[in-house]
């Protein structure tokens, strides 16, 4: 079945001209007109520039020529990233008014170089301050798996069009956890890679200290490769062989208030790849509390104006965290930067010691669409928060995360993948070693 075909198949099977990149778009295009009404993941649809983009690989490859490693592929990216001739929203109604992009961001740029074909913008969180993509302006996006169920956020868009079977391949960002928590809820890959590892020209930021660009896709090869070509050079260092003493499982933080077939997904993984150890990371708690801070007081400068000035306009579910933000004393955000350092410093020193660090990506499987709360330690707190418990640590301090499904019945679980800094080729060679075990699978989902 194409939608269930990785993108390193597709590529494959068009430059073997078994089937042509126009026949490849047009069933992922009916696909999409079929399902995503009840799903909601496109917030715009390009489809004629993606007809003219598959004719292009159709023709070079008629003429001999080699369109690239991604030949004919779909793919659709965040509403944030520019696309030349839409106006870049990142979920906002403020941003409507703007002019439309004259060029693609540079990394969409790159992926198109390689063949791939443009469908077009996916849903997000407003201004990507969310977990849960259920959006004021543009709709819920739900999950593929149950759609009575979030498909976690900010990225929900972009993990729930390649869960679906829309695309093979899509880009998102990730500030504290909106690449790895909708990839974990919706059960695909996805790479959160170290920062400012990939160029963000061309997409509208949310927290300059976090922010970051990556992939999702249905395989680990998939993902390597996306991240190979969003790249202008190729600095990720070989991958070592996997050896199961250097791998440890994060507890103490990691492991307070996760679900317990969540703390199963860990332990799964870690017998995949022969781990017994355990390894703490200590002051995790503290690390999420700043990135907390420096979160809100950034996007809230950002959009310190329109909040002045435009308060009505917000969703209403971004609005107040902005506010809270934009008011905070500079010597909040001071004393998190300089807790950030020694935060970075305490991780660099489990590194010494450890080629991987294990955790789960969400402290459950994906809640109810709606649902306001849930359950931690017994005690009932809010979701939106709470949904990256175990992510925004790791982002605080920019480290690389392969976020992995874990097969089995039921919702879809997820586990990070966690690297030092400028390693995302060990965490992609073990998510893929656990892939070959079939233990991480990503099916598409029975819609």
């Amino acid at each position: 079945m194409i939608f269930a075909a990785s993108a390193t198949e597709i590529a494959a099977w068009v430059k073997a001209r078994k089937i042509s990149a126009a026949e490849v778009l047009e069933a992922h295009i009916a696909r999409i007109e079929r399902h995503d009404p009840a799903l909601n993941c496109f917030t715009d649809r390009i489809f004629g520039r993606a007809r003219t983009e598959a004719a292009w690989v159709d023709q070079s490859i008629a003429a001999g020529k080699d369109p690239g490693p991604l030949a004919g592929v779909p793919i659709a990216v965040k509403n944030l990233f520019d696309i030349a001739g839409l106006t870049t929203r990142a979920g906002s109604k403020i941003l409507r008014d703007n002019p439309p992009a004259t060029a693609d961001a540079p990394v969409l740029q790159r992926l198109q170089a390689a063949g791939a074909v443009l469908l077009g913008a996916l849903n997000m969180d407003e201004f990507a301050y969310g977990f849960v993509t259920e959006n004021a302006h543009d709709g819920d996006t739900h999950n593929p798996h149950d759609p009575a169920r979030i498909a976690g956020g900010s990225s929900g868009g972009s993990a729930a069009a390649v869960a679906a079977g829309f695309a093979p391949l899509t880009l998102g960002s990730d500030t504290n956890g909106s690449i790895r928590l909708p990839a974990a809820l919706c059960g695909i890959f996805g790479l959160k890679p170290t920062l400012h590892r990939i160029d963000r020209a061309g997409t509208f930021p949310f927290v300059d200290s976090f922010d970051h660009l990556g992939p999702f896709a249905r395989s680990t090869a998939d993902l390597t490769l996306a991240y190979r070509l969003m790249q202008d050079s190729d600095p990720a260092t070989p991958a070592p062989a996997i050896t199961p003493a250097r791998v440890a499982v994060l507890d103490g933080w990691f492991e307070q208030g996760a679900a317990p077939d969540m703390l199963a997904a860990v332990a799964t993984a870690a017998g995949g790849l022969g781990a017994t150890a355990h390894a703490t990371l200590p002051e995790a708690a503290r690390a999420r509390a700043a990135a907390f801070c420096i979160s809100a007081f950034e996007g809230g400068q950002l959009h310190k104006h329109n909040l002045a000035t435009r308060p009505q306009d917000f969703d209403p579910a971004t609005r107040p965290r902005l506010l809270a933000g934009a008011l905070q004393p500079a010597e909040v955000i001071y004393q998190a930067q300089r807790f950030r350092a020694w935060f970075r410093a305490e991780a660099q020193k489990l590194f010494e010691t450890f080629d991987i660090l294990l955790a789960p990506a969400s402290p459950c499987t994906a809640p109810l669409l709606g649902q306001k709360t849930l359950t931690i330690n017994g005690a009932e707190v809010p979701l939106r928060p709470n949904l990256g418990l175990y992510t925004q640590p790791i982002s605080f301090i920019g480290l690389p995360v392969v976020a992995v499904p874990i097969a089995g019945p039921g919702l879809p679980r997820g586990v990070q993948i966690i690297a030092a800094a400028g390693r995302e080729a060990t965490a992609l060679a073990a998510a893929a070693q656990l892939e070959r075990a079939g233990i991480a699978a990503a099916p598409v989902a029975a819609l």
